[in-house]
Parts: C-alpha cells; sequence; structure tokens
C-alpha cells in the first residue's frame, strides 16, 4: 500500500510542476502583451491591427491558467476545458497562419510547430487519468 501512496503522491507532483509551468508561461505572455513591451508578439514598435485575434488569445490563454488550476486541484472535468482552450489556442495560431496575419511568433515556423503545444497537455492527462485509476482501483480493493 505504502509504494501505491508514494507512486500517487510523485504523479500528483508532477502534473502540479507541469500545470504551474503552463500557468506561468501563459501569466507571463499575457503580461508581456498587456503591461511588457508585446514584442515577442507583435515585434518592435509595430502596432496592433487584429485586435480580435489577440483578444481571442488571451481570453483562451486566461482558460488554459483557470483550468489547470483546477487539474492540479485534482478536479477531473477541468482536464475537457483545458483541452478546449489549448485545442483553440492552437486553432488561432493558425489562423494567424493561414490568413498571413502579421506576428512575430510566425516567423520561420514550420506549420506542424503548433502542435508542440499539445506535449504537456498530453503527459497531463496520462498522468492525471492514471493517478484516477490506481486511486480507483485500490479503493474498489479495500
Amino acid at each position: 500500500m505504502q509504494v501505491f501512496g508514494r507512486s500517487l503522491q510523485i504523479r500528483q507532483l508532477i502534473i502540479g510542476s507541469l500545470a504551474g509551468l503552463l500557468v506561468f508561461y501563459h501569466a507571463y505572455t499575457l503580461y508581456d502583451l498587456y503591461l511588457g513591451s508585446g514584442t515577442d508578439l507583435y515585434g518592435g514598435g509595430s502596432t496592433i491591427t487584429h485586435a480580435m485575434f489577440v483578444h481571442s488569445q488571451s481570453i483562451l490563454r486566461i482558460s488554459i491558467i483557470a483550468s489547470l488550476i483546477l487539474v492540479a486541484m485534482n478536479k477531473r472535468f477541468a482536464l475537457y476545458g483545458m483541452w478546449v482552450a489549448i485545442s483553440a489556442l492552437v486553432a488561432t495560431h493558425y489562423w494567424a497562419l493561414y490568413f498571413e496575419l502579421p506576428f512575430r511568433f510566425l516567423d520561420g515556423r514550420h506549420p506542424l510547430s503548433y502542435l508542440k503545444g499539445f506535449i504537456i497537455p498530453t503527459v497531463i492527462t496520462y498522468l492525471f487519468l492514471s493517478t484516477s485509476t490506481n486511486r480507483d482501483s485500490r479503493n474498489g480493493a479495500a
């Protein structure tokens, strides 16, 4: 029994760490966009010409942050919100790419490179579901 408990704690620690990393990244991106220089998105000194794009991405980033916090708090339903928000954010990157919006983050990137945004959420989901499965099997056996 001790081994299962330790394994679950390690998985939860990894989930919390990965979720925290993504929360920090998206919070920093929002900070840089609205309170910082915004150079990662627009480049040096360019004006914001696509406000709808910027605001839709911001709303998605806030949704990602909220869902990741709930995932770290072990709320299973938050996984769905995380996947919807991250998928929509990746979709906005393809929107910018294929409609040739003038954003710096598009420079020199291969179209498949946006899919790397699914790597950490996949690991979080796998660990979360395996943690839930182990917890359920342990409770059923007791």
